[in-house]
């Protein structure tokens, strides 16, 4: 049998194997929410359309939830009112899996070209690895529109601003228009000095806000002036779910919990994050750009439930690619793949809810903030790498200088014998090193 039939062969067995263990670890773990919010906004969109009451006055029966999202989102959602529920279920889960298998693959790519990988074999590992992942599988679970989100994001800044298209902002915008968290981006192109991508997603979100607006006025007046501010529609606080700053605070004091102390580490915070992001946009690092600012927007959110963690999976894989970049048998990757996959154990653990009921103490403030922690942690460390290739050209939307060897996936571009190379030949890649 011929060599590549015989590592097809293992590389399907590997593939079978890992499914396996990660059907077997969801049957264990993984806790069923019967699409509990998708529930939410399919009902809060058929009280609309078809019983004439008002979107956000519309509450799942026995509950506090109702449709927390922009008007311009219940726009995107509406055709989810004229299908059967089974329907409804069927597009929200193909839509975040289409979602994260492009999202994935434009981040495991280069690693995989790099190690010398097969590419579906890359691919089917990184996606069964990210079914177990605790904020993907609440995700789904919940039936959240997170992954898309985090997709229109990519697209702009892994594919359409290296490639200076004039359509790049155009995702940030709808991201925003449809959820008000990824406006963190815009701020990130504007942090960075990139002013015609910020001003394409400020009239893009912009745009989609009037044109809900002008179709749907009573129900845009009613988010913009009473719904957006009712924070007992989103849930308490202090609940173990919710990872953020905030959430840290207020579990130190769930009667009373300090606006003043969250809003210090919110603004240190951004300040890290600043410094940072514009440390990895002059390296021509976009990737780690994104990952950096997905991690802020988690640990600033007043509210970041688990699944809203998923803006944490390009940090992770980020983690693995320095790692895979490093020189073989090297300290420097030992670290970094130890890190990747302690923080994606921990990630898939559940741990925080183990203190869901009692989190006083010293060891209730640590383990109830695992994921706090982990987000900190990425903020920090998360390596970024600078082309070798001098600065210059490029996108026309940035004052400063563009690196000129940026692949469209954000990576800077390796020199093709070492882009391809196995990872097990010692030698160290050109092209890449470490800034921060």
């Amino acid at each position: 049998m011929a060599q590549g039939a015989r590592r097809t062969i293992g590389q399907v067995a590997a593939v079978v194997v890992l499914a396996g263990v990660v059907a077997a670890f969801l049957a264990v773990a993984a806790v069923r929410h019967g699409f509990f919010d998708l529930k939410v906004y399919y009902g809060a969109l058929r009280f609309w359309v078809h019983d004439g009451g008002e979107i956000y006055d519309f509450l799942k029966a026995g509950t506090q939830y109702g449709f927390t999202y922009p008007p311009f989102a219940a726009l995107v959602m509406l055709p989810m009112a004229y299908l059967p529920w089974p329907a409804a279920i069927t597009v929200s889960v193909v839509i975040t899996v289409l979602a994260s298998t492009v999202l994935i693959w434009w981040l495991v790519d280069p690693i995989a070209r790099r190690a010398g990988w097969t590419g579906w074999f890359s691919l089917a590992v990184a996606l069964l690895l990210a079914a177990a992942f605790e904020p993907m599988r609440e995700t789904v679970n919940f039936g959240q529109v997170n992954m898309l989100l985090l997709f229109l994001v990519a697209a702009d800044l892994l594919r359409l601003l290296p490639a200076g298209s004039r359509w790049a902002g155009v995702g940030i915008g709808l991201a925003t228009a449809i959820k008000l968290t990824p406006g963190l981006f815009i701020l990130y192109l504007l942090v960075t000095g990139r002013w015609r991508a910020a001003f394409t997603a400020i009239g893009t979100a912009t745009a989609a806000t009037l044109l809900a607006g002008a179709l749907v006025p009573d129900a845009s007046r009613e988010f913009w002036t009473t719904a957006l501010w009712n924070t007992d529609r989103v849930g308490e606080l202090a609940f173990i779910s919710n990872q953020s700053l905030r959430g840290m605070v207020a579990r130190l004091d769930p009667v009373h919990p300090s606006t003043a102390a969250w809003l210090a580490l919110a603004l240190a915070t951004l300040a890290v994050w600043v410094w940072r992001s514009r440390a990895a946009v002059a390296a021509g690092d976009e990737a780690t750009g994104l990952a950096l600012t997905g991690v802020t927007g988690c640990l600033i959110s007043p509210v970041t439930w688990v699944h809203h963690l998923v803006w944490l999976l390009p940090a992770l894989i980020l983690l693995v690619d320095n790692g895979m970049a490093a020189p073989a048998r090297g300290r420097r990757r030992r670290l970094l793949l130890a890190a990747a996959f302690v923080g994606y154990a921990f990630l898939i653990s559940r741990i925080v809810w183990a203190w869901e009921d009692d989190f006083a103490g010293l060891d209730g403030f640590l383990g109830s903030n695992t994921y706090v922690w982990i987000s900190l942690v990425l903020l920090l460390v998360l390596p970024i790498r600078r082309s070798a290739a001098p600065a210059g050209g490029g996108s026309a939307d940035r004052d400063g200088p563009t690196p000129s060897a940026v692949r469209p996936g954000g990576v800077a571009q390796l020199a093709e014998a070492d882009r391809l190379a196995p990872t097990g030949q010692r030698h160290r890649v050109v092209g890449l090193r470490t800034v921060g």
